[in-house]
């Protein structure tokens, strides 16, 4: 078989597409359903923003399955193996499901149960972890209560951290899009390196999931104009957990024929195998970590792990002092380094220049996260030189006393009422209806509709 990187391309190309043509006319169908629930304490965004847009990148996940259908060098993926259509079964399962949630807010719990029905969906149809490569043991298969077990958990763990990861314009579909791309890169080394057939549907699954991510992003970068809410950040989740779990449970490692030599030789060489435990969690590492301090935070409150909070990592980045690009385009950065780290080393796990870039690339991320807490003010005779960030701001005595004779200097702000206008949890939602909706003509530059009619006036 030649190689398929341009079958790759033309199916990653057509999910995109789609995805991206789809988003348009799935935004008018969810403002017209009134899908554009209040603005909570715990959001970002000032106006109300239509969701559904998972329903896109679901019609662009069928395009992109139904073409490589049809390519020659990807074709053999769905005569060889059920797993296209186990994961596109628990897609459309979890996609319903986040559609319905997106629409109408169904319980935690019962979206729960429904990711967990869509994780046994793929398990029936053959998409499970049949056997798990341990360092110093060897291959070990698993009883199918084990593999079913360790399948669902791992579904159900990726879709959440995904899910809690989506606060930010633009942060879950781009996040997922890194860790797409390293895990393609990951499985197409796997399939072709190494021969693996088993690696192909993974490759695919990878290559779709990227298209579905690029194509929606152009549509959620801030300032987003439709969310992908919980129909796509399910979706996306289950797609890559399915990534993993293809290429953990149907690679066998004996069949490379790596366990051979001394234990040294033997670790080193079949450190790609080992890496389907590892890549998986590194992948979502920061949504996990999200997940596993929400759990913990809540908790300690007293509150349900499910409540709703400020506290997420992006929640602390604005809070630092970034900006909402800015703290995107930082959790974009640690995701890729992470991600690609484990790749480059799996591949060179024996070069230390693998490792000394990683912990500069550290250090560099750790500068760009603490930046704010180090922002230069210029002296008084260069302000005006300078952009406005770097400016010292004035006192309020001083400001009091700049004012002209006659007219009496605006009081100082009250705290509370200071306290009432910031992004605070004690923001007063906004109906979706005021002013109309903000996805029709031009965004409305008021948070209060009764401000709006009082100016209009």
């Amino acid at each position: 078989m030649g190689q398929p990187v341009r079958d790759y391309l033309l199916t990653l190309c057509v999910t995109a597409a789609v995805t991206y043509l789809l988003t348009g006319p799935v935004r008018k169908f969810a403002i017209a359903t009134g899908a554009m629930p209040e603005i909570r304490a715990r959001d970002v965004h000032r106006e109300p923003t239509p969701r559904l847009g998972g329903i896109a990148m679901f019609f662009g996940l069928c395009a992109g399955l139904l073409v490589a259908d049809h390519l020659r060098n990807l074709n053999s993926v769905f005569e060889l193996s059920n797993e296209p259509r186990a994961l596109l079964s628990g897609a459309a399962l979890i996609w319903l499901i986040g559609v319905l949630d997106d629409k109408f807010e169904i319980d935690a719990l019962i979206k729960l149960g429904g990711q967990m029905i869509a994780a046994g969906v793929m398990v029936m149809q053959g998409l499970t972890i049949l056997w798990l490569p341990i360092p110093g043991v060897g291959t070990v298969s698993l009883t199918q209560w084990q593999g079913t077990l360790l399948t669902v958990a791992l579904v159900v763990i990726t879709i959440n951290a995904v899910n809690f990861v989506d606060g930010l314009d633009g942060l879950a579909a781009g996040m997922v899009c890194i860790a797409s791309a390293a895990f393609f890169l990951y499985a197409y080394r796997m399939w072709f390196g190494y021969g693996i057939e088993a690696a192909a549907p993974a490759t695919l699954f990878a290559s779709v999931l990227m298209g579905m991510c690029l194509g929606f992003l152009p549509h959620n970068m801030h300032p987003a104009r439709i969310f992908m809410g919980d129909s796509g950040s399910m979706l996306i989740g289950l797609v890559l957990a399915a990534s993993a779990i293809s290429v953990t449970g149907q690679v066998d490692p004996d069949a490379l024929k790596l366990f051979e030599g001394s234990t040294r030789q033997a670790t080193h060489a079949a450190l790609p195998v080992f890496i389907p435990l590892l890549l998986p969690l590194t992948i979502i590492a920061i949504p996990v970590a999200d997940l596993l301090l929400a759990i913990v935070r809540r908790t300690w409150k007293g509150k349900s792990p499910f409540a709703a909070d400020r506290g997420h990592l992006h929640h602390r980045l604005l809070e630092i002092g970034h900006s909402h690009s800015r703290a995107v385009l930082i959790m974009y950065f640690w995701s890729a380094l992470i991600a690609f780290g484990v790749v480059l080393y799996s591949v060179h796990s024996a070069s230390m220049w693998i490792v000394f870039a990683i912990v500069v690339l550290s250090f560099v991320g750790l500068v760009l996260l603490l930046l704010p807490r180090f922002t230069p003010r210029a002296p008084r005779w260069a302000e005006s030189f300078v952009p406005p960030r770097y400016r010292r701001r004035p006192r309020p005595a001083a400001a009091a006393r700049s004012t002209a004779p006659g007219v009496p200097a605006d009081p100082a702000p009250d705290p509370a009422d200071a306290a009432a206008v910031g992004l605070d949890e004690e923001r007063i939602p906004v109906p979706a209806g005021i002013n109309g909706a903000t996805a029709i003509g031009a965004r409305s530059r008021f948070t209060d509709g009764r401000r709006a009619e009082s100016l209009k006036g």
